[in-house]
């Protein structure tokens, strides 16, 4: 039989696979698609791949002795029964109905943090949030991974609307090329980032826009410990500095404008309040909690910090004050110890340079991290599945799940308040994979270890899966129907089912409908709809929206037979704070002032230590010790800055065993960079298995020598599958947060901190442990090859 073609989405962009007796065999790009993203490649193997989940499963030890806390829960040698759809299905209803009679709805933790579809109705965390609130609701997350440290400060500095304005509707690629002459990125404009999207793109469009801003004029400066974490087709001049230290560099150009008469004061007088007391800190006048006697953070200064020679960054300072600047903070930055600190001082600097809302100027958080970003907005909106409303008020910011597990009852301050994190006897899991995301995995093995059960759906068999007491095997998006459209999206994607489920695997949506019919909420849930009525639905609500604004979209029929129709509404033109610029007491913001809070005396209301009122220098863990070396400040044990920065090759931990994916490893383990001086001091060569270690655990990575970072910098990105069964590794295959610590940004965001870790790289030993990662449980039968 001759292949076929089905079109299809994935949140790295649209594409074709082709597809033989029932089985994808490749992939082609989509023929629209101006630079499609090469990690559709590792599709084909990991759609039919052995650690697929295929039938339903019982962790052994839950089912013999029941419910109940268990620290042998992950254990590498752990078994599972696999079992019929009935079963499993009463199990799961029993269990749910026991936890919310017993301990009440808030002790069951709907995670589900995303990522599993680029379907807007299959959308795991949708489909979870939706049957959990069906059934009285749940204990949820606050905030992302991604950029939890945005999230939480920039409503108090900016106010909500322009905070949330900040993540989307920003000026596109084209403004830039247009209205920008100089572009400073901290934390570069890596390409492989712009691959993916929430809900995938119909075109890659950013890596050819940033190449077209910089073909056009437009100079790039990229400030990062990475040479290529901008494009080498993007002409960029590189600032390496050393990892953590971006606020040091923002501050010493600060500096520079105070000190030359360089800063627009009629803008901070203005537009912003708390510039007299920044001025003060910068300049030395004043500390940091306000008192005399500070420290004058000058270029000589910050040169001692960052490595950063003095006279380029008054270089760098006088050419931002001359052209039409727009600073760039990436969200990487923020995703480590103090990560509120660069955000605040990023936006301080634009409006140092008096920019803030001018066409093409300003301050920005995102270009080069995620693929929309400057790719439009859609202020309409797009087609949804409704989630309903959770009747339970306990939630827990998304980074603090294993303190949430480890100390119920337990107070933490946050944004302000201080709370108490609830007891969790319920995790329930869909979509997502916290092993990928999470820090300190061995203590989030501890964590898990804590509920009565833990609930897993799940394609493949992840170490999320195998955390687990129940597994529930879900369909991928090649085995249903769907449809993709992202944020500022150009179109709007059908996604026919392309192949047949993979075992027993089912569509979410079938399994909650049955649960539901179990607890007596059916209706409730499906509203009797199935799946396919709910796309109809989500379609034809937001054409009628679309109408009410003169709007025409053709029906969801005849969307489905054309398999794609063009975004309508979808705007480029924004500038972020234009209308604030043009008339601040009419368009005032909704912050206490009205306008941007360099001071904040909400947040120095708070007495946070570790984030006070404005935005100062706090050395994290990966600062050098402030002396101009690039060693730890412990003295040398771990000597090293690992850079934990997203994968080139995956989508964070998805079809990490695909073939593109597989092809960067070294020896079947993650690729570890280091640089040539490191490589060999440490006595290690290219194509090593070297033993990283961090704070937190260690892990095996394979070699690779190379001079595009600095010195005293080594890069291990995310994602690798974790594999604990080493007896004296925490992960075999290469997984950074198994090093790294598992602590917030501060008291006021708690956001993620896993960008950089302090570690020692070493030879390995004897003969290492093979990778198992990719082996399924015991007591589980593969389909797969």
């Amino acid at each position: 039989m001759a292949a076929t073609l089905h079109p299809t989405s994935a949140h790295w962009g649209s594409y074709r696979v082709e597809v033989e007796n029932d089985r994808v065999v490749g992939v082609r790009p989509d023929p629209e698609d101006p630079a499609p993203a090469p990690v559709m490649g590792n599709t084909p193997r990991a759609q039919h791949h052995r650690t697929r989940v295929a039938r339903p499963a019982v962790r052994r030890r839950w089912l013999e002795h029941g419910p109940g806390p268990d620290q042998l829960r992950g254990d590498p040698g752990d078994s599972y029964v696999e079992v019929e759809w009935s079963t499993v299905l009463d199990l799961l209803a029993g269990e749910l109905d026991r936890v919310r009679t017993e301990h009440g709805n808030t002790a069951i933790y709907g995670g589900s943090y995303g990522w599993g579809s680029a379907g807007r109705i299959h959308h795991a965390q949708s489909q979870l949030h939706r049957f959990l609130n069906t059934i009285g609701g749940y204990t949820r997350s606050r905030t992302t991974y991604s950029h939890g440290a945005l999230e939480v400060l920039f409503p108090r500095i900016i106010g909500t609307p322009a905070a949330n304005r900040l993540l989307s509707r920003v000026p596109s690629w084209e403004r830039i090329r247009e209205h920008t002459e100089l572009l400073v990125s901290f934390g570069g404009l890596r390409v492989s980032n712009t691959w993916t999207t929430s809900g995938g793109r119909a075109a890659q469009t950013a890596g050819p826009a940033m190449r077209a801003a910089s073909d056009s004029g437009v100079e790039f400066v990229s400030v990062s410990p990475l040479r290529d974490d901008t494009a080498a087709e993007v002409e960029s001049a590189w600032v390496s500095l050393r990892p953590g230290t971006d606020t040091a560099v923002m501050l010493a150009l600060m500096h520079v404008l105070f000190s030359e008469g360089l800063a627009d004061t009629a803008f901070l007088d203005r537009y912003t309040v708390g510039a007299d007391r920044l001025r003060a800190y910068v300049t030395g006048v004043r500390d940091e909690r306000g008192g005399p006697g500070g420290v004058e953070r000058s270029p000589e200064w910050a040169e001692r910090v960052s490595g950063v020679p003095a006279a380029d960054l008054r270089a760098l300072a006088r050419r931002m004050a001359e052209k039409r600047t727009l600073v760039n903070v990436g969200w990487s930055v923020q995703r480590a110890r103090y990560g509120e600190q660069p955000l605040w001082a990023g936006l301080a600097l634009a409006c140092c340079l008096g920019q803030v809302g001018l066409p093409g100027a300003g301050f920005a958080s995102g270009y080069g991290s995620m693929g929309n970003y400057g790719g439009g907005a859609t202020p309409l909106g797009l087609p949804r599945m409704p989630q309903g409303n959770n009747p339970v008020d306990s939630f827990i910011p998304v980074a603090k799940v294993s303190d949430m597990l480890l100390h119920p009852g337990q107070p933490y301050d946050y944004d302000g308040e201080r709370r108490s994190y609830p007891d969790i006897r319920l995790v329930y899991w869909a979509g997502g994979n916290p092993f990928h995301h999470h820090q300190d995995l061995a203590r989030l093995t501890r964590a898990f270890g804590r509920p009565d059960t833990v609930v897993v759906h799940e394609t493949h068999w992840t170490a999320t899966a195998r955390h687990a007491d129940i597994v529930i095997p879900a369909t991928t998006a090649l085995e249903r129907d769907d449809m993709a459209a992202s944020h500022g999206d150009l179109a709007l994607r059908a996604m026919p089912r392309a192949v047949s489920p993979h075992g027993l695997a089912r569509d979410e949506y079938d399994t909650y409908t049955d649960l539901a019919e179990r607890l007596g909420v059916r209706e409730e849930f499906t509203e009797g709809r199935s799946s396919r009525d709910w796309m109809r639905v989500a379609y034809e609500r937001w054409r009628a929206l679309l109408a009410r604004r003169d709007l025409e979209v053709p029906g969801f029929d005849g969307f489905w037979e054309r398999g794609r129709i063009e975004m309508p509404a979808r705007v480029e033109d924004e500038t972020h704070l234009g209308e604030f610029r043009r008339d601040p007491e009419a368009n005032a913001l909704r912050t206490p002032s009205g306008r941007i809070e360099l001071y904040s005396e909400t947040i120095a209301s708070f007495g946070y230590e570790d984030c006070p009122g404005h935005p100062v220098w706090l050395a994290g863990p990966a600062a050098a010790g402030g002396d101009g070396a690039d060693r730890a400040p412990d003295g040398g044990d771990r000597p090293l800055v690992l850079i934990a920065n997203q994968p080139s090759g995956r989508l964070h931990s998805q079809q990490d065993m695909g073939g593109y994916s597989t092809s960067q490893k070294v020896g079947g383990r993650a690729p570890l960079r280091m640089h040539p001086r490191d490589a060999e001091a440490a006595g290690v060569a290219a194509g090593d298995v070297v033993r990283v270690q961090g704070p937190s655990g260690s892990c095996l990575a394979g070699l690779v020598v190379s001079d595009a970072l600095r010195p005293g910098v080594v890069q291990l990105s995310t994602g690798a599958w974790y594999d604990p069964s080493g007896a004296d590794v925490t992960c075999a295959h290469g997984n950074p947060n198994a090093l790294a610590e598992d602590v917030g940004t501060s008291s006021l965001a708690q956001g993620c901190t896993g960008q950089l870790v302090r570690v020692r790289v070493e030879p390995h030993e004897g003969a290492p442990p093979r990778v198992r990662a990719f082996e399924p449980p015991e007591g589980v039968r593969p389909l797969g090859d």
